[in-house]
């Protein structure tokens, strides 16, 4: 019995803003992936669409003056024509909020509730008095209840990370009037998540893809597994089934997105939707590393729920860094798809390549233009690039043409050899090691013509000359061949230099085995070029400026008068004890020396400090804040530390714990 079709898909961009780097971390991969296995001979369909439902969209729409429906339709816009620019062509790019995914989101949440997997619940949701409405999500901010940190209604960004249900952050404030919130009683409905604990370990044990989402995902249904409330106090988006003030929570609508573009695109093309989502199937998921939670947890239950199909893997990106920190928007630390590259005139091949060959697909990726200059520089040009573009120069000058012979055999055994490398990795979703692979071989037809020496051995023996030349054009053929999925546009140019007059995706991957055709080629040019340093040093520069121009826009703080100043009182300790909070992989509780007590405070420094080597450690404490639980943890006081990585102020010279900052 023949396999399944593969489908493909990616997490939906979110219409609310343009396409930056940190979003083709998750889309280029799977186009290389879906590029790769259609040349292995598979049957694949690449889905995907615009996330258009949500609060944040909603206040977006509300600032700019439109429409939620207007926001979506000009970004969706954008992502569908920036995604063709790089390269990156989906068989099908929907909406969520178009009609199908409504009516296929309607019926699986009715089918949810037919087998009881819904129930309602009353629970106390903040209401802004001013605004006169319910506060969903982004619409509202407080105090996280588990570790105390500010945090928005949905979750606690600034603190633990901890997803937050309607109605559990503490004092809430409106976002829209900034008033003091208060909590009334409303209805929602909650899918029984609790209920597939057994269901998931088993399914998480066997779904296909990187470790990094089994193994997180594995890591939450042990710790506890909790209800998830389904319904939001929206006008915009879904309509949850018999309620017109309740839409369904847009991380039900959006994964559902999935299964209405396959329809769409079923309707299009005259197929059978529910091939890909009926029974087994082989869906294979590519996601950003922070969305593992629904798509490994939520999404499959949900599924299984409802009768349908489960993903057959789920293939996670590591986070984006931008020279060396945190991918920030409001800090500057953004590189646009558009704005900063593409409009500048630079390849998208180069890019693809970079986000590919960079590190491993589950490793945290950094991007600087030094970085992705010296990576392009040094393989693609250098390597792939002077490969190419020596053999052909040398084969159209004294040959007119790939000249007519036989691979030597061990010119074809580097190929198969190579061509089995890059499958294995390639099912295993380590495009980098594929990638690598690939270059070896271009490196490998590099070593072969230096040490062969065709300029010499033309002068001697033509013939010999023209056997080391097929034997290049061989590879180089292969190698166009194989990294079409990674540099679909350089590979095609590559494909008409070595004289063939059709399209190189057209060809199976294993036609990088079969004998290089001989015959007249066009007169080569150079397949790539190099980044100058005058180029990255502008591309760098305009980088430099965006974070200096937000370092400004963050600095216009309110002016405090000396008499408020005052009132902080801040003074030196000393580190005595240091210890991991339970349960956090940010928070360390320390017992500090303030001169006539010891306070215990609680620090998010875990990532930057050992416990270990605090303890000893002059700090500056601000002493006379209010008491606060944070994860559950008492703290009284705060240590100052500066910058991202939490560098602490120190006293000069030494001092005696206690000593008052003037």
């Amino acid at each position: 019995m023949s396999a399944p079709p593969l489908l493909v898909t990616c997490g939906l961009p979110y219409t609310n803003g343009p396409c930056h780097l940190g979003h083709l971390r998750t889309y280029v991969p799977a186009d290389c992936y879906v590029r790769y296995m259609r040349r292995l001979g598979e049957e694949v369909v690449f889905v995907c669409g615009s996330d258009n439902h949500g609060t944040p969209i909603v206040v977006s729409a509300e600032a700019e003056g439109v429409t939620p429906r207007q926001m979506s339709e000009k970004y969706h816009g954008h992502f569908d024509s920036t995604f063709r620019r790089m390269g990156v062509v989906f068989d099908h790019f929907g909406m969520t909020d178009d009609p199908a995914n409504h009516a296929r989101t309607t019926a699986i949440v009715q089918e949810l509730i037919r087998k009881g997997y819904v129930y309602s619940q009353v629970v106390h949701q903040a209401y802004c008095t001013r605004c006169k409405r319910f506060l969903p999500d982004r619409y509202v901010e407080g105090i996280c209840p588990h570790c105390g940190a500010s945090a928005r209604g949905d979750e606690c960004d600034q603190g633990c990370g901890k997803h937050l249900e309607p109605g559990e952050i503490k004092e809430p404030v409106c976002k829209v009037c900034g008033m003091k919130a208060e909590f009334r009683d409303q209805e929602h409905f909650f899918f029984r998540l609790s209920a597939f604990k057994n269901y998931l370990l088993p399914y998480l044990d066997a779904v296909r893809g990187t470790a990094n989402a089994k193994n997180y995902a594995i890591g939450w249904i042990k710790e506890d597994l909790h209800d998830w409330c389904i319904t939001r106090t929206l006008d915009w988006g879904v309509k949850f089934p018999g309620r017109d003030d309740l839409v369904v929570y847009v991380w039900v609508d959006a994964p559902i997105g999935y299964i209405a573009f396959t329809e769409e695109w079923a309707k299009k093309t005259g197929k059978d939707w529910k091939r890909y989502w009926c029974g087994k199937n082989r869906v294979t998921h590519f996601i950003g590393g922070d969305i593992i939670y629904h798509h490994c947890i939520f999404w499959p239950a949900l599924l299984h729920g409802a009768g349908y199909g489960v993903p057959h893997a789920i293939v996670a990106s590591g986070m984006l860094k931008v020279d060396d920190h945190k991918f920030s928007k409001s800090r500057g630390y953004v590189v646009w798809t558009n704005e900063d590259y593409l409009d500048r005139g630079l390849p998208a091949d180069y890019l693809r390549y970079y986000l590919l060959a960079y590190t491993s697909h589950t490793r945290e990726l950094n991007f600087s233009w030094n970085l992705f200059a010296e990576r392009i520089n040094n393989e693609v040009v250098n390597i792939f690039g002077n490969f190419v573009n020596r053999t052909l120069q040398f084969a159209h000058r004294e040959f007119r043409g790939i000249p007519e012979g036989r691979a030597d055999p061990a010119i074809m055994a580097e190929i198969e050899k190579t061509l089995e490398t890059v499958e294995r990795y390639m099912r295993e979703y380590e495009f980098k090691s594929a990638v690598d692979a690939i270059m070896a071989l271009a490196a490998y037809g590099n070593t072969y013509v230096q040490g062969s020496a065709p300029w010499k051995l033309v002068k001697t023996d033509k013939a010999a000359a023209a056997q080391v030349i097929y034997n290049c054009a061989q590879i180089a053929q292969a190698v166009a061949l194989l990294i079409e999925p990674v540099m679909p546009a350089k590979a095609q140019e590559c494909w008409a230099m070595l004289g063939y007059t059709d399209e190189v995706a057209s060809h199976r991957i294993g036609d990088a085995a079969r004998p290089v055709p001989a015959g007249e080629i066009p007169a080569p040019r150079p397949l790539f070029t190099r980044m100058e340093e005058e180029q990255v040093k502008m591309l760098e520069a305009l980088l430099q400026k965006r974070v200096a121009d937000a370092d400004r826009k963050s600095e216009k703080i309110p002016v405090v008068s000396f008499e408020e100043f005052q009132k902080l009182d801040i003074r030196t300790g000393r580190v005595l004890s240091c210890e991991p909070v339970p349960k956090s992989n940010k928070l360390l509780k320390l017992i500090v020396d303030i001169g006539n007590e010891k306070r215990q405070i609680v620090a998010g420094m875990q990532q930057f400090y050992k416990p270990e080597e605090m303890v000893g450690k002059d700090v500056v404490v601000v002493t006379n804040l209010a008491p606060a639980k944070i994860f559950g943890v008492e703290s009284n006081g705060m240590i100052l530390a500066a910058g991202d990585t939490a560098s602490l102020l120190i006293p000069l010279r030494p001092v005696e714990p206690g000593s008052k900052i003037r």
